[in-house]
């Protein structure tokens, strides 16, 4: 250990670029991570914090353009063991925002019994047809306050409200009521899902097994539907971003190799005269794994602090991008940093493993 720790201290720059390196890596995985977390949460936003845990759709639809009549919720709540329907209707549309066309998501409901805007950050909910909750992020963007007339699909809407949380950087939600949705969409006496709650000691499986029987229809747990959502809209980026975290967790343990490798091939003698005093090989591997170690462990846990800072600037600068850093992702990064010193130590090792103390003392 007090030779590991000599060979680090005697050349501050180098470790400073191995700790520096490994952070960046290390920061680099989180954010990337953080941000494919925050994608999952933003997809499924409204049905995260939408009541019901069932949900009754359009026959064979699998949630994608579903239409049902409205009626369907008077069979619904005649069902035993129903204790709750709420109607939502959603739509995607294209807002013309000064000039900027904006991808947003429409979402009919009902004030009387629920499925809007969970929080608001200032105004009230939607109490005519010609009125509208706003998304808070994309009203900020785009220069929209309380009072403004929105132009959405051929009709003019007052924002009469901002939401908190409900955006994403894909897109943003927007609320209106159900009967000014069914005149957007065209058609009249429809909705596109029911979200159904049980009653006290019904689950959600038994409740789906009795609401089967309404034929034209198709039941899902509300938690398959999310897990839906979050394949079809988020997953497709989840792969190009998790190949990013892994090239940078390649790069994070190349810097220390070459560090700790350049390191071990500068002090070639020093450790020759180990082996020629009798030291074994695995001491000399416990001291190139030790420098390995402390470069990596202290170049995760400063990775995690800038990781934290990153995230946080970039969600101020960009509130349309939602970075979630988990404590299980930390506790994932530093495993990474270990193993980082553990794979970037094995060529050092084998190194001293073929070093012949005579031929070090020939040079």
């Amino acid at each position: 250990m007090g030779v590991a720790a000599r060979n680090l201290v005697r050349d501050k720059t180098r470790l400073g670029l191995s700790v520096v390196g490994v952070a960046l890596a290390i920061m680099l995985i989180l954010v990337l991570n953080g941000f494919i977390a925050g994608i999952y949460l933003q997809v499924s936003a409204y049905l995260d914090h939408a009541p019901g845990s069932v949900a009754v759709l359009q026959a064979g639809s699998g949630g994608a353009s579903s239409v049902i009549p409205a009626a369907t919720a008077d069979t619904v709540r005649r069902v035993e063991g129903v204790d709750k329907v709420v109607p939502v209707i959603s739509q995607w549309a294209v807002l013309d925002l000064s000039g900027t066309k904006q991808f947003v998501y429409v979402l009919g409901y009902d004030p009387a019994i629920g499925g809007g805007p969970w929080r608001l950050r200032t105004g009230r909910g939607a109490a005519a047809d010609d009125e509208m909750v706003f998304d808070g992020v994309l009203a900020d963007r785009r220069g929209v306050h309380l009072g403004d007339r929105v132009a959405l699909m051929g009709r003019t809407f007052s924002v009469v409200g901002l939401s908190e949380g409900t955006t994403s950087w894909m897109t943003s939600y927007l609320f209106v009521r159900n009967s000014a949705a069914e005149k957007l969409c065209g058609a009249p006496g429809t909705v596109s899902y029911l979200l159904v709650t049980p009653r006290n000691g019904v689950s959600a499986e038994q409740l789906k097994s009795r609401l089967l029987r309404i034929p034209g229809t198709e039941v899902q747990l509300k938690s398959d539907m999310i897990a839906t959502e979050r394949r079809l809209n988020a997953g497709v980026f989840s792969v190009p971003l998790q190949l990013m975290a892994a090239i940078a967790s390649l790069v994070g343990t190349l810097v220390v190799g070459l560090v700790v490798y350049s390191g071990t091939i500068e002090r070639q003698r020093e450790y020759g005269v180990l082996k020629a005093i009798g030291a074994r090989n695995r001491v000399l591997y416990r001291v190139v794994a030790t420098q390995a170690l402390v470069a990596s462990v202290a170049g995760a846990a400063l990775g995690v602090i800038l990781a934290a800072a990153a995230a946080q600037l970039i969600m101020a600068l960009r509130p349309q991008f939602l970075i979630v850093i988990e404590p299980g992702s930390v506790v994932i990064a530093m495993a990474i940093g270990v193993g980082m010193a553990i794979l970037s130590a094995l060529f050092p090792a084998r190194l001293l493993a073929h070093l012949a103390p005579a031929d070090v003392f020939r040079r």
